[in-house]
């Protein structure tokens, strides 16, 4: 673990606080977890690292998940299905846009709706739930949290995001070490291909 967590689970445990009851984020809540999104290469070095740790059983099951995950994903992969980088050609964007929305996460436990890599999962999945600004500044918030509340009891609760220059130090040296630029999904992160 880096040290970029501990300082965005203390921003996460701050807007929680403020949140309370707004947010529906609890254990088996797992309506996140299915849909593919892209993850860095920090994120991914991170998992890589935690399957590497885990129970052997655990790991093997998260790895079977990937590997059939990957498969599934494989044939409209909007990237380069070998190295599993995403948005390898322009049209690839707009692809990403319908692509794999009902795919369940590799790391995901079926039968409890738990994350079976918690303590290392990525930054998005750190940061979903309670209302944060995306890159237009908009502020978004999870279709199941802050129902119907006031605009404004949003606002007070964003997320503070000022570890976000951090985390682009992470995804550099990450893809520094790895050799692979850019974003790609878990189930690529987590199962290597068939030529490694």
């Amino acid at each position: 673990m880096t040290d970029l967590f501990p300082i965005l689970d203390a921003a996460l445990a701050s807007t929680t606080a403020r949140s309370k009851d707004w947010l529906a984020c609890r254990p088996g809540c797992h309506q996140c977890c299915v849909g593919v999104f892209a993850i860095t290469q920090f994120d991914a070095e991170q998992l890589r690292q935690a399957l590497n740790h885990a129970e052997p059983h655990l790991a093997q099951r998260i790895r079977e998940r990937a590997a059939a995950s990957r498969a599934r994903l494989t044939p409209e992969f909007p990237g380069d299905p070998l190295t599993g980088l995403l948005f390898t050609h322009p049209q690839h964007e707009a692809a990403f846009e319908d692509f794999a929305n009902d795919e369940p996460c590799p790391v995901l436990d079926p039968a409890t709706g738990t994350c079976d890599l918690y303590e290392s999962r990525p930054v998005q999945c750190r940061t979903f739930g309670p209302p944060v600004r995306d890159d237009e500044e908009n502020l978004t918030v999870c279709e199941l949290c802050f129902v119907d509340a006031p605009a404004e009891e949003a606002e007070r609760c964003e997320m503070d995001q000022s570890w976000r220059p951090l985390e682009e130090e992470w995804i550099a040296e990450a893809e520094q070490r790895t050799g692979l630029h850019g974003p790609t999904l878990i189930a690529f992160a987590l199962s290597p291909h068939s030529h490694e």
